[in-house]
């Protein structure tokens, strides 16, 4: 069974990153990915929305998927349902990404289990914007 990493280690993550790639970004505001990743982007952050079909999200160049970012990416946020977070491993693995955050109410712990085995740093059920601001 999977385990998050302690807080300090999470606190660690979140002050040492500064582009999150986040997969299942909506353009909708209603929605919560939209809501975080704008927050988040608020307090300074680069945000590369990750979405097929969608040119941009909060100004943002969206790519269809992660393989398409240019550069380098801290962290993989994850807002895609838990059968999709397999195929999310598997880009964040191929990408090289250091980290891979899948958010409050998403758990596959196979999933996890696999990005952790791969040597990325990984956060389940837990949400991002909120442990910033609880940690940073």
């Amino acid at each position: 069974m999977f385990q998050n990493p302690p807080d300090q280690e999470i606190c660690a993550l979140l002050k040492r990153s500064r582009r999150i790639a986040v997969v299942g970004l909506s353009p909708a505001p209603a929605r919560p990915s939209y809501r975080v990743s704008h927050q988040m982007q608020a307090w300074g952050f680069e945000i590369v929305p990750v979405r097929p079909l969608v040119e941009s999200v909060l100004g943002q160049t969206a790519y269809a998927r992660l393989e398409d970012v240019p550069g380098k990416v801290d962290i993989v946020n994850v807002f895609r349902n838990a059968a999709e977070v397999d195929g999310v491993v598997d880009s964040a693995i191929a990408i090289g990404a250091p980290a891979i955050w899948i958010q409050q109410g998403i758990i596959n712990h196979g999933a996890a289990l696999r990005a952790q085995a791969a040597g990325l740093f990984v956060v389940m059920y837990r949400c991002i914007m909120v442990d910033y601001a609880a940690m940073v």
